[in-house]
């Protein structure tokens, strides 16, 4: 049986020079469950990644973000399920969130990114900032 394939969407936050990372609370899979993530969600039919970004962090977070430039494509198979994920820079004016879906959060500086651990997904994320960005 062929697994299901999702279309989602990263937001790399950054503020005052730290990038914000999610944990992410207990899941159907214990390989996501409690794992770091860059905040973002599932593509719906008719969106471009850019407004889907944009509405998951509000439905998220109700955080207000400014969408950059993609950063990179992660695709990722997963013992489940696979996806492909648009990771974007973002930008944001402050650090005040409301955490709604996730279990803590950590704003970190580029060179301490790998220090946390990541769904497999974020990794490659996670290692670019560290390498490219700094």
């Amino acid at each position: 049986m062929e697994k299901p394939h999702y279309y989602v969407v990263a937001a790399v936050i950054r503020h005052d020079g730290q990038y914000l990372c999610m944990q992410r609370g207990q899941t159907r899979f214990p390989y996501t469950s409690f794992k770091y993530e860059f905040p973002g969600g599932k593509v719906e039919l008719g969106e471009t990644a850019e407004e889907a970004l944009r509405r998951e962090i509000r439905e998220e977070m109700d955080y207000a973000i400014i969408v950059g430039s993609r950063l990179m494509t992660v695709v990722h198979e997963y013992p489940d399920f696979c996806i492909t994920m648009e990771a974007f820079l973002c930008e944001a004016a402050t650090r005040e969130f409301c955490m709604r879906e996730h279990h803590a959060c950590q704003w970190l500086p580029a060179e301490r990114l790998m220090d946390l651990d990541w769904a497999a997904a974020d990794v490659p994320v996670a290692e670019k900032i560290s390498s490219l960005l700094h």
